[in-house]
């Protein structure tokens, strides 16, 4: 995090829902680099605040409030006294919101609503949600939610209540090794001695390090306006690549993997930015910002991004998303702490 980025989050109280989840821990580690005042960890499961506790028992920046975005009394005493809020509080296993929809529709929407009823009557600076892929154009349960949420947190800006409060969204692909992610299970197959699971051949994914998700936000949150979906370039891959580079790095036998049937609403491939989205969109470099309907033309022109951005189109090769693996793994080993989740063999 450069200075510019950091100088934003100087004596600032910052509060991060679902913050004991793979991004709360990574975002915790990257705003202890600043001068924050503290960093708020929001959440219902009290073990794994306990084992957050003791990872971050040496930083008294970082609390620790009990509690689940679907209680609005509670979301409101957890933004109190906050400047930032980091919304990543989520059902987000496909699987899962298929056979319950609406356990995903309470967290993702009415946790996104009481969220941003908490925000404005606090006066909290900033909101930045976290979305994702699956948001584009979904064909399932999590990702109608998530597409939902973002149009939420989006139409925030205009509500006439709000007198000072801006809130945006991000949106990115898998990102590797976290809670969600494919290779968790590989790990395990492997120690197992069982054949890798791939859903289907010609299955693609967007793959970021954490590194790259918490980039993301911390950009959004330094260059939002109000309103504005910011979206992180990836390079994809073909889930079978992923699978045989992974077997190769952990020394595993060449072994055939195996197709077991995409799941309840798996797409083969993923969007990140639609060609609905093209004409309100504009091309920063690592990012792109696409602004809502309702916000004035920026100075810069709209409306450069031609080609709308899916995973089919953006395929890396082997050695490249070896790099991209061994580049997590790094990024991974960071955390490893007692009882931990991400444990890097």
């Amino acid at each position: 995090m450069d200075s510019a980025d950091s100088s934003l989050l100087n004596a600032k109280r910052v509060l991060i829902t679902g913050g004991t989840g793979s991004f709360g821990h990574f975002m915790v580690q990257r705003l202890l680099t600043t001068s924050i005042a503290e960093v708020r960890v929001f959440s219902r499961d009290e073990k794994k605040q306990f084992d957050m506790r003791k990872q971050f028992a040496a930083s008294p920046q970082v609390t620790f409030m009990i509690g689940d975005v679907r209680d609005a009394a509670q979301l409101d005493r957890a933004c109190s006294g906050i400047d930032m809020v980091f919304h990543a509080a989520a059902l987000k296993q496909v699987p899962s919101c298929e056979l319950f929809p609406g356990e995903a529709l309470k967290t993702n929407l009415i946790g996104a609503q009481n969220l941003i009823g908490a925000a404005i009557a606090n006066n909290v600076e900033r909101v930045v949600a976290v979305s994702t892929d699956k948001a584009v154009k979904p064909v399932n349960v999590m990702g109608m939610t998530k597409a939902i949420q973002e149009r939420l947190i989006i139409n925030a800006n205009q509500l006439s209540h709000n007198q000072k409060t801006r809130f945006c969204c991000v949106r990115y692909g898998n990102v590797m090794n976290s809670r969600g992610s494919v290779l968790p299970l590989f790990r395990r197959l492997l120690r197992d001695g069982k054949p890798l699971t791939v859903t289907h051949p010609e299955m693609t994914r967007f793959m970021l390090t954490f590194g790259d998700a918490i980039d993301l936000v911390i950009y959004a949150l330094v260059h939002m306006r109000g309103g504005e979906l910011f979206v992180k370039k990836a390079p994809a891959a073909y889930m079978v690549d992923v699978a045989a580079v992974f077997a190769e790095m952990h020394g595993a036998p060449a072994q055939p993997i195996s197709f077991i049937g995409q799941f309840a609403g798996e797409k083969l491939h993923e969007i990140l930015l639609s060609d609905e989205e093209l004409i309100r969109s504009k091309d920063c470099g690592d990012y792109f910002v696409v602004a809502p309907w309702s916000m004035p033309p920026h100075s810069e022109s709209l409306g450069g991004v031609n080609k709308e951005y899916g995973s089919r189109d953006n395929i890396v090769g082997r050695e490249v998303l070896r790099g991209l693996l061994e580049r997590s793994d790094r990024e991974v080993r960071t955390m490893q702490y007692e009882d931990s989740y991400f444990v890097v063999s």
